[in-house]
Formats: C-alpha cells, sequence, structure tokens
C-alpha cells in the first residue's frame, strides 16, 4: 500500500469527474484529497491558494506524492517549485508546458469570436472536451462547466488571459496526456520536452481526451500507481546523474 499521496481538487465543481481515478488509485494507495473553493468576494489569487496548501503540507511528517488535473496540477506544480522539499514526486494531468492553455482559455476565446451565447459555446466545449453527447448528458456537462466558470480559481476572463512558464521541478515528475484531447493537442504536449529531466515520464491515455482520468480511470491509475512504485533511490539516482 503506497501512503502519502495527495491529490489537489481547485474546484469542488470538479469532483465528479475525478471520483472514477480516486477509487482505482485508493485499492492501492491512500490518496487524500486537498480542496480548494473560493467564494464571489474573495479575488482569483494563485498565491493565496498556495498559501493555504502550505499550511495544510506543513502538518505532514513526510514528502507526499503529489497530483492534479489542469487547474489543480497547475497550482500543484506551482507549490512544488517553491517548497520542493515537501513534494517527494509529481504527477500532472492536462497541463501544458504552457499553462495557460486550457479549456476555460479555449473557451473564451470562443467567446470572442462567435456572436453566440454562452450556453452555445458551452455546449460547443462539451463537444470538444468529451465528444458527441446526449441530449441530456450535454445539459449535465453544460450545466458542470458553468460552476466551474462562476467559482473557477481563473487564470482567464473575457477581457484578460494570464501567462504562465512553469519550467522545470527538482523532484521525479510524471506527465498524463490524452491523445485525443484537442484543447491540449499533440503540437502543445511537445512543449513538454525540453522542461522533462532524467527520471521524468510521459503518458499518454490512447483513446483520452481532456478528462481522460474520468473516462478511462483503470489504465490512468496503473500508470500513476507504476510511476510511485519506482524505487525512490532509483528516482533520485536519476536526478543526480542528471545535474552531473
Amino acid at each position: 500500500m503506497i501512503s502519502d499521496s495527495l491529490w489537489l481538487c481547485a474546484n469542488p465543481a470538479l469532483k465528479h469527474f475525478e471520483q472514477p481515478l480516486l477509487n482505482q488509485l485508493n485499492r492501492q494507495a491512500d490518496v487524500y484529497c486537498w480542496d480548494y473553493s473560493q467564494s464571489p468576494d474573495e479575488p482569483c489569487d494563485l498565491a493565496g491558494a498556495i498559501a493555504l496548501l502550505h499550511d495544510y503540507m506543513e502538518s505532514l511528517e513526510r514528502p507526499i506524492h503529489l497530483l492534479g488535473h489542469g487547474l489543480s496540477g497547475v497550482l500543484a506544480m506551482l507549490y512544488a517549485r517553491q517548497y520542493p522539499a515537501k513534494v517527494q514526486s509529481l504527477t500532472l494531468l492536462s497541463v501544458g508546458a504552457e499553462p495557460e492553455i486550457s479549456w476555460p482559455s479555449h473557451y473564451y476565446a470562443l467567446r470572442n469570436l462567435l456572436p453566440c451565447s454562452r450556453t452555445i459555446v458551452l455546449k460547443q466545449m462539451v463537444r470538444l472536451l468529451f465528444g458527441p453527447q446526449s441530449a441530456k448528458r450535454t445539459a449535465r456537462y453544460i450545466r458542470t462547466l458553468t460552476r466551474v466558470l462562476d467559482t473557477e480559481l481563473a487564470l482567464h476572463s473575457l477581457i484578460s488571459r494570464t501567462a504562465l512558464i512553469l519550467g522545470r521541478v527538482e523532484m521525479p515528475l510524471l506527465v498524463c496526456q490524452g491523445e485525443q484531447d484537442v484543447i491540449l493537442d499533440a503540437n502543445t504536449q511537445v512543449q513538454w520536452n525540453p522542461v522533462l529531466k532524467s527520471g521524468d515520464r510521459v503518458w499518454r491515455c490512447p483513446e483520452g481526451r481532456h478528462f481522460f482520468h474520468y473516462e478511462h480511470p483503470e489504465s490512468t491509475s496503473q500508470a500513476i500507481l507504476q510511476f510511485w512504485q519506482q524505487p525512490i533511490c532509483q528516482l533520485r539516482s536519476n536526478l543526480i546523474e542528471h545535474t552531473r
């Protein structure tokens, strides 16, 4: 049983998409969850979220395996760069080497380009994110995406976009992506190559889209667990060798 693993959730509206993977991981690992919920009166401030996360991490006795999807993964990587001694390994799902590229950034780009209502643009986003769906499921996904946009610790809005450069991290890194993802497409995914160091890994879900961990939780879980189960001495020796 693998312990000391923490999944970050930067928006409670996304929990439905995370639960299948967490159920799979918890069969062989103790994966805990850290949730961040932003009130309408709070500013969109990543630094504040990182400070709250660090308050929690300070209570832990050992470095942990840190992981997250999308914006939660961005938050995990920013934390890992700021507090590397607290993180044993980092796993990022659907995070680009240029993290401002995300499904919300695509949504806002479409809103600026198309003279359409929010609902119509979100209907197109559902098709991009999940593929063709029934009318009932499409409506359910639209409601979920609407809640995310209204409560997200947002990097973007209709009038502005935030640029972030993540760069390398000291600890072992696993980058997980969907091969059928149209948000982080093949050209975007290869941008990770200059960032990766010896010992880092990239895993691509063959039929996965942007939320591949929701649609393919078993294969995603296996890739993460295999990464975690590598002897830590092997991972650290790879890092030492790389820095020579």
